[in-house]
């Protein structure tokens, strides 16, 4: 870690410690890579590329502000309706990443938990995830949960099957069979581009969570866009029903 991110983790521990509240589990929906290239005259894949950097960026905040886990939706189920080049781009580039960012991921102790029927991307690519996997199983510092051809309607239908067969439907048996069984509730949501909506993103996490829409696009989203969320985080009162 460069003494810059070491500085930033001890000030949020300082604000931790002082009372700021700081979510223990962030999931983001990152929109806007296809505008951003556009703006800019460039192809599509240039604006997935820009967007694998805020994920870099995105990462390493949200370690040294001592989140839990950082989940984000990298690919839905209904992103199959692109065009098969932009398909062929995004199946590149998370090859590449994954290969490129395990050692980093590694290094930073870094566990990736994957959600999602990411075996539809084919065995190349699942061979590669499972192996990431694996290496990264024992890391303790953050767990970023990546969401690739997931669907959250999917996911409850499941999930609530899985619990019928049980002989219990009640929310806690649905829950615990959820994907993300195991993790912190979710406690910030945020979307980025300026759209408004879930888009099929972690709908039953999301039932008591904080939903944060930004118009910045997601190849823009930076350290600062990062803390901001989490200073607005920080301002809300949560009252999960309550008065």
């Amino acid at each position: 870690m460069t003494s810059s991110n070491a500085a930033a983790a001890q000030g949020a521990a300082a604000l931790q410690g002082g009372g700021v509240t700081v979510p223990r589990h962030v999931a983001i929906i990152m929109d806007g890579n296809g505008r951003w290239a556009k703006q800019r005259g460039l192809p599509r894949a240039a604006g997935h590329k820009a967007g694998a950097e805020a994920v870099r960026r995105t990462l390493q905040a949200a370690a040294d502000a001592g989140i839990e886990v950082l989940t984000l939706y990298a690919f839905s189920s209904e992103n199959w309706r692109r065009s098969d080049e932009e398909i062929s781009d995004l199946k590149g580039l998370m090859r590449f990443y994954v290969e490129k960012e395990l050692n980093r991921l590694i290094h930073e102790r870094v566990r990736l938990r994957l959600i999602g029927d990411y075996r539809a991307f084919g065995a190349e690519m699942t061979r590669l995830l499972d192996r990431a996997v694996e290496k990264t199983a024992k890391n303790d510092r953050l767990t970023l949960v990546v969401a690739l051809n997931y669907g959250s309607r999917q996911e409850i239908a499941s999930a609530a099957a899985k619990a019928a067969s049980a002989g219990e439907v009640t929310p806690e048996a649905i829950g615990g069979n959820l994907e993300t069984a195991g993790l912190p509730e979710l406690d910030l949501l945020i979307r980025t581009s300026g759209e408004v909506r879930l888009s099929n993103f972690l709908l039953w996490q999301a039932a008591y969570a904080e939903l944060l829409f930004t118009p910045v696009l997601w190849p823009d989203f930076d350290e600062m866009c990062f803390a901001d969320a989490l200073d607005q985080f920080a301002a809300r009162q949560r009252r999960f029903g309550g008065r």
